[in-house]
């Protein structure tokens, strides 16, 4: 996703939209008497009137204002509310001014009172409710702007209130006249509604407002047709006077469609256009050779002849195959050939031209040409060749050879025709024999050798003779001797003198190469027969002797080996790694090597596929499935392993990533880290093979087995977790994602560290090593120190923050940390330093432990080391577990104290709590 498509989605607003009002009652629809409840009858009184645009309508008017104490009220029909929350009441009015009335008592008012009472029904009766205050709600006293007197008649007052929440079928309005002289004109009720917008290509329906004036409500919203989200979740919030505001998430048009002219729908692509990605961009016209007549198309398929690679991306030209390359040259010499050409007269439209040379021999019998023998040598190589040339040695004398010379591109192997070629058609010449390849003794004399020798690997011709070559070591003079065989005896030498010998064969083209030099010597014995058997006798106890030898030392590495057995089997773990590699071992990143295939060939061993047997399928991995099976490898017994499989249709990437895992578990050996027990590469699937344990993940074994382990197995496994981390922190290596998911356990309740998916290799050279990860890394944000959150800095100082979470998770059987406060809210709390609290029954020292692992500077939380060390104490001094904290789980703790308000509570009651004060102190982010 580029740098310009986040920044054109975080500039997208919401369009302005008026706010919407929806009217429940409006007396000035009435066409006929309203005939509204009235008390006493001498009070209010319906009369005919007309608004403010003159228009007929019903009102309400009283004027008793030669009476004193006054109480008249006039009660509306039901409204029924529609389900909303909060209601408007729009009251046109008139009010005569008391000063402009002669000889009235001081009883006079300007005001009245609007009330409202709610009912599941249409249930009000001359008497009922009781006419006063309390059963009705009031809503406020009203007073007008201005007033009239008799001269001045027609001023007409508009006043508008709100009331809520209303939670009832629907309600009544009262007015109370307290001895006024007024004219109520009409009387609107309504509420106010955000109305259905579309923002970010998303639609959000139509909602009505909240219960009260500042309240916002949250619209969820749906992607437009042909649209997808690019950021969750979708909505938007409607404000208390009925306006959207404050868009979260957003959508995109789906490749094959374009954002519409007015930028909320996305409409196809027309035929001869295409869009092969989601987002902003516009329908493009189709690339060269290539056609489209569908809308809504995401790729324009090749022309008949033309093709795209696998690797070019959807919008790339198509292109075709090249041409034959042109003007191909030959030289002979002897047994070598010399090619070079010239590119082709079309390359078919693609950079990627190779060359491929094939080379075929051709008998004299007219049959077809045959591929070439391996020993041909084309250099630099025969296949996908850069270069216009090569040179081709090893070829037979006096044959007849063919060479194609083939051009070839990405989209070759696309087209169903073979690639196109050039020929060309060589005859070697005659060639000297290459050199004989060794020459050995049959048997010496005081004065002969016999001397026999194979013939030449490539004699190029006839051979007609061999010519033996030979001098006294140290004398400068040598003699020749020929013979018509593979064999020679050469005589009249010295007795016990040593003699330097080479041969040589001969064709009709000449002498080859000389052998290499031997050196033999003459015998000072008459007859060598009888010297031989005299040295028989010593080689044959020379021999035994050494035997002898092998099996005594064999003998002595079995016994020391089953003594070290005799041990603990850590204690023999451990000495057999120093015996093997002294000193500190450290983590090599298998993502540094060029080749990921070297770096699983180097840290993981191969396994015969016969030696596997999958049994059942156990669960479902990241890139495939997880199965239980059996391994049985020569001179080892059979053992249960789990077997990771890596799903069909992977690709490069998927399978460089897979088997990275195994190059990272490759190189561990501690009895708290699962054991790598090889990798099948060249089989299909391909499969890893590891350890089994029984009990499968530590968080869902916790939860299954609630309360039935003491504390000290508890401690037990947490200090297991941390002998595996502190071996992985010796080594340099910070694992990211430390969870009881990511724990293993066996049959006897070891725990074993796993997953090394989002681990990476410290950088040991400065003091502070930290990895830095993309930025679109998944963080698990529950387990992750806030550093690592913020500013992606993975130590095994933020290993350690994620093993106190763990810590937790042990000791409260498997529960969920920050139960189901959301991802932000406990980076929130974490951030002003909230912490989790001791879980039920937990020990003090234990809790004491995780908050020191949670300390918020890195440098200040405690070591594995220090935490295998104070473990180790817990174990030997049982009666310290004992001492319980009095804070149940289900309550964050700020560190230094407890949060405002807090009380001791169930663990059921106690999440409420949090809730509550998580609303009072954390800040409100809209």
């Amino acid at each position: 996703m580029t740098m310009d498509y986040l920044l054109w989605v975080c500039s997208l607003v919401v369009p302005v939209v008026l706010a919407v009002e929806e009217t429940l009652m409006d007396s000035r629809w009435a066409t006929t008497e309203l005939a509204w409840t009235t008390f006493p009858e001498s009070g209010w009184e319906e009369v005919s009137g007309y608004d403010d645009s003159m228009s007929p309508i019903r009102t309400y008017q009283v004027c008793n204002v030669r009476q004193p104490s006054q109480n008249n009220w006039l009660r509306t029909d039901f409204i029924p509310r529609k389900g909303v929350l909060r209601v408007y009441v729009e009251l046109k009015f008139s009010v005569r001014d008391c000063a402009s009335i002669p000889n009235i008592p001081g009883s006079c008012k300007e005001t009245f009172n609007l009330f409202y009472y709610e009912s599941e029904g249409d249930a009000a009766t001359d008497s009922s409710p009781l006419w006063r205050e309390n059963p009705y709600v009031k809503v406020d006293t009203i007073a007008p702007d201005e007033s009239f007197s008799l001269l001045e008649a027609g001023r007409i007052n508009t006043k508008v209130r709100s009331f809520g929440p209303l939670s009832r079928a629907g309600f009544y309005l009262a007015f109370q006249d307290l001895g006024a002289c007024m004219s109520l004109i009409s009387v609107r009720v309504f509420f106010k509604k955000c109305s259905t917008t579309i923002a970010n290509f998303a639609v959000f329906p139509e909602t009505a407002t909240g219960a009260e004036a500042t309240s916002l409500v949250i619209a969820p919203g749906a992607c437009v047709n042909n649209a997808m989200e690019v950021s969750v979740p979708l909505k938007l919030y409607c404000n208390g006077d009925g306006e959207w505001m404050v868009p979260v998430g957003s959508c995109t048009c789906v490749a094959g469609y374009e954002p519409s002219s007015d930028g909320t729908q996305c409409q196809a692509c027309i035929p001869g256009t295409f869009k092969s990605k989601f987002g902003e961009g516009f329908c493009t016209p189709c690339p060269s050779n290539s056609r489209t007549s569908a809308r809504g198309a995401n790729i324009c398929p090749c022309q008949s002849g033309f093709y795209r690679a696998d690797s070019d991306p959807p919008d790339s030209a198509c292109t075709t195959i090249p041409k034959a390359p042109r003007n191909v040259i030959s030289s002979v010499n002897e047994t070598s050939l010399s090619l070079e050409w010239e590119e082709p007269e079309d390359t078919g439209g693609r950079s990627d031209l190779v060359y491929n040379v094939v080379c075929k021999k051709c008998l004299r019998d007219r049959s077809p040409c045959t591929r070439c023998d391996d020993n041909v040598d084309i250099a630099p190589r025969r296949l996908g060749l850069r270069q216009r040339k090569v040179v081709v040695r090893n070829l037979q004398a006096h044959t007849r050879y063919s060479f194609e010379v083939q051009a070839v591109n990405g989209v070759s192997g696309k087209n169903p025709i073979p690639p196109v070629y050039s020929t060309v058609n060589i005859t070697t010449n005659q060639a000297a024999p290459s050199a004989v390849p060794t020459v050995h003794l049959m048997r010496s004399t005081s004065d002969t050798l016999s001397l026999s020798w194979l013939p030449p690997e490539k004699p190029n011709g006839v051979i007609l003779d061999y010519e033996i070559k030979y001098h006294e070591r140290g004398q400068a003079m040598s003699h020749t001797v020929t013979s018509q065989h593979s064999s020679a005896k050469v005589e009249g030498l010295r007795a016990g003198s040593p003699y330097v010998v080479q041969v040589r064969a001969r064709t009709v083209a000449g002498y080859g190469r000389y052998s290499n030099p031997m050196d033999f010597s003459t015998s000072l014995h008459s007859d060598p027969q009888k010297s031989v058997q005299d040295q028989l006798p010593l080689i044959v106890g020379s021999a035994s002797a050494g035997l002898v030898v092998i099996v005594a030392l064999v003998v002595i590495a079995v016994v020391c080996l089953k003594k070290q057995r005799s041990g603990s089997e850590l204690e023999y773990t451990e000495k057999l790694q120093q015996y093997i590699s002294p000193g500190v071992k450290v983590y090599i990143d298998p993502f540094t090597y060029e080749d990921p295939n070297d770096a699983i060939h180097e840290f993981a061993k191969e396994i015969d596929i016969s030696c596997v047997k999958i049994e059942e399928v156990i669960g479902a991995g990241e890139f495939g499935e997880v199965c239980r099976g059996r391994l049985k490898q020569a001179g080892r017994r059979e053992m249960v392993v789990a077997i990771k499989t890596l799903k069909a249709g992977y690709t490069e990437r998927q399978r460089r990533d897979f088997l990275g895992e195994a190059s990272i578990m490759g190189q561990f050996d501690h009895p708290n880290v699962i054991r790598l027990e090889g990798v099948l590469t060249r089989s299909c699937p391909v499969l890893i093979i590891t350890e089994f344990m029984e009990n499968g993940a530590l968080d869902s074994f916790l939860r299954l087995n609630d309360g039935r382990f003491t504390m000290t197995q508890l401690v037990g496994m947490l200090r297991g977790i941390a002998a595996g981390m502190k071996y992985l922190s010796d080594m340099n290596y910070v694992h990211r994602d430390l969870a009881a998911r990511n724990i293993l356990v066996n049959s006897n309740l070891v725990c074993k560290v796993s997953d090394f998916g989002l681990s990476r290799f410290l950088d040991d050279t400065s003091a502070d090593a930290t990895y830095t990860s993309s930025l679109g890394g998944k963080i698990p944000i529950r387990w992750t120190a806030p550093e690592a959150i913020a500013f992606r800095k993975f130590t095994s100082a933020s290993d350690v923050w994620s093993y106190g979470i763990v810590m937790w998770e042990v000791v409260s059987y498997g529960e969920r940390p920050y139960w189901d406060m959301s991802n932000q809210d406990v980076m929130t709390a974490v951030e002003q330093d909230y912490r989790l609290p001791p879980p039920m029954d937990c020990p003090m020292v234990l809790h004491q432990l995780m908050l020191e692992c949670w300390m918020k500077e890195r440098n200040l939380r405690p070591k594995f080391s220090r935490i295998v060390s104070t473990l180790d104490k817990l174990l030997r001094n049982a009666a310290s577990l004992k001492v319980v904290t009095s804070t149940y789980s289900g309550d964050l703790l700020r560190l230094g104290g407890t949060l405002p308000g807090h009380n001791r509570k169930s663990p059921d009651s106690s999440q409420e709590i949090v809730r509550q004060q998580m609303s009072q102190t954390l800040p409100i982010r809209v």
